[in-house]
């Protein structure tokens, strides 16, 4: 009777939505009882005055869970219908069918009552308009929410407490697999349990996982791969495989369960984030058997940390190819932070700079200290080689060991990956073989695969033959003795341009703990306080490179030999004599240009910028005249002085160029050549006298006529 009385008209004016769910696929299909009586709430619909034709159905959430309506379309439509008015009831087998989130049921009986629309269960209808049934709808929401909320933590109370016991299958990382009893095994695949092996051995040599990437990419190796299939596929190796791999602890033999912890997001979505080791759920060391041991894992993850560290008071970086042998290793000696290394391009090559800048990037201060990589390299070069020089056979020796067997290894992986071409193209052909030849659809695609199969391992093939002809390493006496000779002298060995950088730091980090730099700008030096691994403590001094002004100085032995050659020399002189010599202006190596020579305006420019004394100068204080000075002093025309010069009579000294002083001799000159010379002198007078007097004549001729 009550029924009757909530269903008005134009409640049946518009439609009625049945809501059907169910949680997961499996109970789709396993629970088919469930779907029959959802779908039997037509009839109740029917019975309360609706036509078959105004049943609406949204069944479209079927197999999604309803801890949230942020993924369910289903929900959201019903919740849009309703809320526009098109909705007279909202029909569901029950209250958790509808929502198993208390704000999505409050949010669609709010919705309900003020669209005045009706909501019908199992049990009932009701009116969100009414107090006492909105009551009892909060109060079934609320059931429903912590009913979840039970046997989720029923359930994973379950699969803790079997996961701390390390009973709870989990998906294994490739490389490992569960055997017929259940227990943990690696793969009974050769190839793939040779390629995890080598990608551990390579990270544990190079001590990075881009560089092991590179290691793989550069042998022409691949990385196997599990899909959703359990088919195993061989891949090229990528950073985010190799972090991946190296953070498992599966690999170390360790049974680890709670490592990730996800949560569902506003918008429905799920994050994840990581918990730190102590905050497993459980974690059990040497559960199965391993590639590495717990200790090997422990090892590689503090260098993973160390290598993602951009700033630190324990920067120990991985070895690049970089020129800096002090790469992570130089500490500064003002203020005991790590620098930090920086290239630059100069005069055609990268040049390493030693760089403490922290107090300039946090707090706006100077840069603390700024030293120049290549003497300090030199001098720890040195010192590096000094103290391994005893024992350099014995690590080239056992260098050229490890290079042998490397080549080995990824020569046996490459066989191993023939192998399995081979079995797979054997298989296509033998699936070929068998179809009837009479069904070309069928025998056509079954003959495109075999050809694949026979591509790939032609390939694989090839990839083996040229990686061998690249990677040959020839062992004979020959080649044996020449690596003795050559180690004996271990600095010939550390300087040879085919040792790469980044063995160079590899073995410095086997010798020296760190290094200490303090700069002395007032002595142009650098002290290096290098601390061995043992505890040993040396101190060496090197000498600052010079700076571009410096560099582009003139030599003091060049300015000296200048102002020796004044006292007897021209700047032209000058000039010739120092290229004759050999000497070259200050920058001209610098600048690349070996050619440069000195010019009379250069020997002009060195003497006006080093303040040198004149060659002007000198001559006056020797007693030299000017022309006035000396025709005066032998009561002669200027001319004369000039052409007395000319014959040797008197000495000039040039100076500037053409301008001349003149040497006077202590005794007066001979009469006679004073009488004779003062008669040419006279005679020329004369003839000049001549000269004018016709000029001038001839131009009053002009001016009569």
């Amino acid at each position: 009777m009550n029924v009757h009385l909530k269903v008005q008209p134009h409640h049946l004016e518009r439609g009625a939505y049945l809501y059907i769910r169910q949680s997961s696929m499996r109970q789709v299909v396993e629970n088919a009882e469930s779907t029959k009586r959802q779908y039997g709430l037509r009839g109740r619909a029917v019975a309360l005055g609706w036509r078959e034709e105004q049943i609406v159905v949204i069944d479209n959430d079927q197999g999604e869970s309803g801890a949230s309506a942020a993924w369910r379309e289903g929900f959201q439509r019903l919740v849009s219908d309703v809320g526009m008015g098109h909705a007279g009831i909202v029909m569901g087998l029950e209250v958790s069918r509808l929502a198993r989130n208390n704000a999505d049921w409050q949010r669609l009986l709010e919705i309900c009552a003020l669209a005045d629309t009706l909501i019908l269960d199992e049990d009932g209808v009701y009116d969100p308009t009414s107090f006492n049934d909105r009551l009892l709808l909060g109060l079934k929401g609320t059931m429903s929410e912590a009913e979840l909320h039970v046997i989720k933590a029923r359930l994973r109370g379950g699969i803790i407490t079997k996961a701390r016991r390390g009973e709870f299958r989990c998906p294994l990382p490739t490389g490992l697999i569960y055997d017929h009893t259940g227990n943990v095994v690696l793969d009974p695949d050769i190839q793939v349990r040779e390629t995890v092996a080598l990608f551990f051995e390579t990270f544990a040599r190079v001590g990075s996982a881009s560089q092991t990437v590179k290691a793989f990419r550069k042998q022409g190796l691949l990385f196997p791969s599990r899909l959703h299939d359990s088919q195993t596929v061989f891949r090229p190796l990528t950073a985010s495989t190799a972090i991946r791999v190296l953070h498992n602890p599966r690999y170390a033999g360790a049974y680890a369960y709670g490592r990730r912890q996800y949560r569902r997001g506003i918008d429905g979505r799920r994050t994840v984030r990581a918990r730190g080791n102590d905050d497993w759920l459980a974690c059990i060391p040497e559960a199965h058997p391993g590639y590495i041991s717990w200790e090997q894992h422990q090892e590689n993850l503090k260098i993973l940390k160390e290598n993602g560290q951009g700033y630190g008071a324990a920067r120990t970086s991985t070895p690049r190819e970089g020129a800096a042998l002090l790469q992570g290793r130089a500490v500064c000696g003002q203020c005991g932070n790590h620098f930090r290394v920086r290239y630059a391009a100069r005069r055609g090559r990268l040049e390493a700079w030693y760089i403490c800048d922290r107090a300039q990037s946090y707090r706006g201060e100077p840069f603390c200290q700024s030293i120049a990589g290549p003497p300090v390299d030199e001098a720890i070069g040195m010192l590096v080689a000094e103290q391994m020089t005893p024992v350099a056979v014995e690590l080239a020796i056992e260098v050229r060991k490890e290079v042998e067997a490397r080549h080995v290894e990824a020569d046996r992986l490459r066989c191993r990956a023939i192998e399995r071409a081979q079995i797979e193209a054997e298989l296509a052909q033998r699936r070929f073989m068998l179809v009837d030849p009479n069904n070309r659809l069928v025998a056509d695609t079954l003959e495109g695969e075999w050809n694949e199969k026979l591509r790939v391992l032609a390939d694989a093939r090839q990839e083996r033959e040229r990686t061998r002809e690249y990677g040959r390493f020839i062992v004979d006496e020959a080649v044996r003795e020449r690596l003795l000779a050559m180690t004996t002298d271990f600095k010939k060995l550390w300087a040879h341009p085919d040792t790469p950088n980044r063995e160079r730091k590899r073995l410095l980090a086997h010798i020296i703990e760190d290094a200490t730099l303090v700069k002395l700008p007032a002595e142009g030096t650098t002290k290096v306080h290098v601390r061995f691994k043992g505890g040993k403590i040396q101190t060496i001094t090197t000498m600052n490179p010079k700076s571009s002004a410096q560099q582009i100085k003139t030599q003091p032995s060049i300015v000296e030999l200048v102002d020796k050659l004044l006292d007897d020399h021209i700047y032209s002189e000058i000039a010739d004599i120092l290229n004759r010599q050999g000497h070259r202006p200050g920058g001209a190596a610098r600048r690349g240009r070996r050619d440069a020579r000195f010019t009379p305006l250069r020997v002009a420019y060195l003497i006006h910028q080093y303040k040198l004394r004149s060659r002007y100068d000198r001559l006056r204080e020797r007693g030299m005249l000017t022309k006035q000075e000396a025709a005066a002093r032998l009561d002669i025309h200027e001319q004369t002085v000039a052409r007395w010069a000319k014959y040797g009579i008197i000495t000039s000294h040039a100076y500037n160029g053409h301008y001349c002083l003149y040497e006077i001799p202590e005794s007066d000159l001979p009469k006679k050549q004073c009488s004779r010379w003062n008669t040419l002198d006279d005679r020329a007078a004369a003839r000049a006298q001549k000269q004018s007097q016709a000029k001038t004549s001839t131009e009053d001729e002009r001016g009569v006529v």
